[in-house]
């Protein structure tokens, strides 16, 4: 699919920020959220399906049904991302790590937002750490960030505590949705805050927020499809706050 590119105005000031802050001595540090921001798919969902077709994991009769449910729990979904690293208990990760790269091998054509990469290029040609925090599975994103050039430590995701390349079920806290995001992604860059955020949904909202610079909300989810609402109700936060917008469709 073709997708509408950033305005020339956005490289414009991209560029000009970044010879500023280099200017200034000061590190540079981008984060960008996962699925929908970074490409037009779930890679925690895509692996979840591909674990449940290849039958790699015990799960309950109707495992979909259940996430689902799950993740409407007290309104708060983290305890079904939490889930979606818990069932791999007991596996190796290396095992795990695998099957994730299958699970994204097998993606034809690969869905990644052409103007994401080309924005990711330009940070790593000035030497900035660019960082993927997501709400999904770590090991799901892992393959999706080693195409855009990012190695697996760049990637903040839902994990459980690994023990001798064995999983557990022990949650990494804290969970990678809404203002753990933020959290997670300090405690990586010993506080130091991103000068670029991107997003795609109101989960990332305190992530944008937490950028010194640039804050940029992304869309691609037509009326019909389930993430609409929660990539409007960004679009309109950023609107009120004057943040960057792009629609990609």
């Amino acid at each position: 699919m073709n997708y509408k590119s950033f305005p020339d105005e956005y490289w414009t000031q991209i560029k000009s920020v970044i010879a500023d802050l280099k200017n200034k001595g000061t590190p540079l540090i981008a984060a960008f959220d996962a699925d929908g921001t970074l490409w037009d798919i779930d890679l925690g969902e895509n692996f979840f399906q591909h674990q449940i077709d290849h039958k790699q994991i015990p799960l309950p009769p109707d495992p979909w049904t259940y996430y689902l449910e799950l993740k409407k729990k007290n309104n708060d979904p983290r305890e079904a991302y939490a889930w979606l690293a818990q069932i791999n208990k007991d596996l190796e990760l290396t095992q795990v790590q695998a099957w994730a790269q299958t699970a994204f091998d097998q993606i034809a054509p690969k869905p990644i937002f052409s103007e994401q990469k080309k924005l990711i290029d330009l940070l790593l040609e000035n030497s900035i750490q660019v960082y993927i925090v997501t709400a999904s599975i770590k090991w799901a994103v892992e393959p999706g960030a080693k195409a855009l050039g990012l190695s697996a430590d760049h990637v903040i995701g839902v994990q459980t505590k690994v023990i001798n390349n064995i999983i557990t079920d022990e949650k990494v806290l804290p969970i990678t949705y809404r203002q753990g995001k933020v959290d997670a992604l300090l405690q990586h860059t010993n506080q130091l805050r991103p000068f670029l955020c991107v997003g795609n949904t109101i989960g990332d909202y305190e992530l944008l927020q937490s950028s010194t610079d640039i804050r940029l909300a992304v869309s691609a989810a037509s009326r019909d499809d389930k993430l609409f609402k929660a990539e409007n109700e960004l679009f309109n936060k950023a609107g009120e706050q004057n943040w960057w917008r792009h629609r990609f469709l």
